[in-house]
């Protein structure tokens, strides 16, 4: 079979970025940027803006439009190497190029090359040495993994149908093509169309006017560079309701008040984080909660946070999920991870900042409980890893960086900062990351680049800060020496009770939970054994109704329990748990536990079988693989 001549240009494309890495950089430099996970090649020629008019079909499960990119030329690239984009199960109809911004787009030729399952196919387009602007005419797969299409049925409305996109960590090239990397920073301008009477959301400005809106079509900017992990958009029967001067709260009509009370401190947290770290330079910031198979907790982005319902408990005891998400707007979206291997520089420091927001508007003991517990987390977490997982630094070369995304990157990442911060003192701590997120506004670095600046700093001549072990923490396995334990006397108080009654000193009756927090609760119920006789556990769930908890994170835990104790009790809940919830944080253990026996994986392949096409792709994968490596 003969090769096309895009093709060629391909190979050759590759072949130049091998040799032009090689030639001359500073040792690990150039390696340490190149982007393992995106086949795209932005350093031969890079797209910097993206105009997408995309229709939203319902009933075809795809998009369908155009995306036209614009591209700059890299210094050195030679006038012959093509422009090289990212996609996956995506359908190009047709591709067109133009010298400037105006006038007709003159077709061309493009391949596709040999689909990858983690990182798809590339796109080759062959461009002239003046080529400012490259057209593509396309359509999305039923299957793309950044889209989840719910039939109304999974709605809390009931009514109409709901889509809604998750492109992290390289799932925007199954809806966009792009150069799918973090590295990659663009703007863009979007028209989406929809059905009438629906809402159209993306994490942008929306410029579109009330007659517009009223037809179906909404359009909208973003202005600031942005990695494509954080192109997001939404489609559905959505409400608004105003929470601050800047800040609101979108859901479904049924949903959106409750949403409105839980984050109601949005606001105050805003001013929290940029009074110590810099202004926020993202104009609004909103929170759209989506129906409950969401894969994650939130989403950061930026404008809008993408939130799952589960945090929706009643009593603002879960807000630090959007803490988490607003800080992002410093750590993650201002400043980003130039490739997957450097997660940690989104989500350890964006931890860091959460518990500096809790501990602002809650108080320092809720923020205690909270590194205590994120500890613990990571504790467990690490016993499962290998030692080159369990580095901050992580290798993810030939692996989907989904499995990156676990507790190591926020608590380890997280402890790392704390431990500094206790060396050199929080007040000139607090001025290194103003100073840290000033510095590279709007830029995406590596682990590498964060290293040199740190050592540039001041703060690299204080003795303390001198004695940390920074290899240790970013390349090496577990725990370094030298980080301060945290600690939390509500949750020793709390340890104390569960000892007594797991020892049968403290009666069920005289346990004094009336005013436990979730935190509280959650350390609890982590405290008990593997095996609870079933008259003790009937006594727990009679006395403080654990089986029919709402709060998602309490009913988490005491599910674990019931699983691990065959409590029958628990069934039904169990299965409801696991039909209406899709956060992988939640009903990933609860399907592992169950694999754990053979009547428990019985009961989860029955439960999988109903839940299933409820959930995201994104769970599908993680739910299937479980499944897989059980059998």
């Amino acid at each position: 079979m003969g090769w096309s001549t895009t093709m060629v240009l391909a190979i050759l494309a590759i072949l130049w970025i091998g040799l032009a890495s090689a030639s001359g950089a500073p040792d690990g430099e150039e390696t340490s940027r190149r982007d393992v996970h995106s086949l795209g090649h932005p350093e031969a020629v890079k797209v910097v803006h993206v105009d997408l008019d995309l229709t939203v079909h319902f009933d075809r499960k795809a998009l369908e439009g155009t995306a036209v990119l614009r591209i700059e030329r890299q210094s050195g690239a030679g006038e012959q190497l093509p422009l090289m984009l990212d996609t996956r199960g995506l359908s190009i109809v047709r591709a067109g190029m133009r010298d400037g911004n105006e006038g007709a787009f003159a077709e061309t030729p493009f391949d596709l090359g040999p689909a990858d399952p983690v990182l798809g196919s590339w796109l080759t387009i062959p461009i002239g040495p003046a080529t400012r602007e490259v057209r593509l005419e396309y359509r999305t797969s039923p299957s793309a993994g950044a889209l989840q299409w719910l039939e109304p049925s999974l709605t809390a409305g009931k009514v109409h149908p709901f889509l809604f996109t998750q492109s992290e960590a390289i799932h925007a090239r199954s809806w966009i093509p792009l150069q799918d990397s973090p590295g990659v920073r663009i703007t863009y301008s979007a028209v989406i169309r929809v059905p009438k009477g629906l809402v159209a959301l993306m994490a942008a400005d929306d410029h579109s006017s009330a007659e517009e809106a009223r037809e179906g079509i909404y359009r909208f900017r973003m202005d600031q560079p942005i990695p494509s992990y954080l192109i997001a958009m939404a489609a559905g029967d959505l409400a608004f309701r105003k929470i601050g001067p800047r800040t609101g709260v979108w859901a479904e009509p049924s949903v959106v008040e409750k949403a409105a009370y839980e984050f109601a401190d949005v606001e105050g947290m805003v001013d929290s984080i940029q009074n110590r770290y810099g202004p926020y330079r993202w104009g609004r910031y909103d929170i759209l909660v989506l129906p409950p198979s969401f894969p994650f907790g939130g989403m950061e982005n930026p404008k809008l946070t993408f939130a799952t319902p589960t945090v929706l408990a009643g009593d603002r005891s879960l807000v630090s999920l959007i803490a988490h998400e607003l800080a992002h707007s410093w750590s993650g979206n201002l400043v980003t991870n130039a490739t997957w291997r450097d997660f940690w520089l989104n989500e350890g420091f964006t931890t860091y900042l959460e518990r500096r927001v809790v501990e602002d508007l809650y108080g320092v003991e809720r923020a205690d409980m909270e590194w205590v517990l994120g500890l613990a987390d990571l504790r467990e977490e690490l016993k499962d890893k290998s030692p080159g997982d369990q580095a901050l630094h992580v290798n993810l070369d030939g692996r989907d960086p989904d499995e990156g995304m676990n507790r190591i990157p926020y608590e380890k990442g997280a402890l790392f900062l704390r431990t500094i911060e206790k060396a050199v003192g929080r007040d000139r701590f607090d001025d290194f990351l103003r100073s840290y997120f000033g510095h590279f506004s709007f830029r995406s670095i590596t682990t590498g680049e964060f290293v040199g600046y740190l050592k540039a700093h001041p703060i690299a001549h204080d003795p303390a800060f001198q004695r940390i072990d920074r290899n240790a923490w970013l390349e090496g396995p577990g725990l370094p020496s030298g980080y301060v334990e945290p600690s939390s006397k509500r949750l020793e108080a709390v340890d104390r009770t569960a000892q007594g009654w797991v020892a049968g000193t403290i009666p069920t009756d005289q346990i004094d939970a009336k005013n436990w927090t979730t935190h509280e609760w959650i350390r609890f119920l982590q405290a008990m054994p593997e095996k609870l006789e079933t008259d003790r556990l009937t006594a727990l769930d009679r006395r403080f109704d654990l089986t029919d908890r709402g709060n998602s994170e309490i009913a988490h835990q005491w599910l674990l329990i019931a699983i691990r104790n065959q409590y029958a009790p628990a069934n039904d809940r169990l299965k409801k748990y696991l039909t209406t919830i899709g956060r992988r944080k939640l009903v990933l253990p609860l399907y592992r536990a169950m694999l754990a026996t053979p009547a428990g994986r019985q009961q989860a392949e029955a439960i999988y079988a109903g839940a299933r096409p409820g959930y995201h792709p994104i769970t599908v994968d993680s739910v299937d693989r479980l499944l897989k490596s059980a059998k």
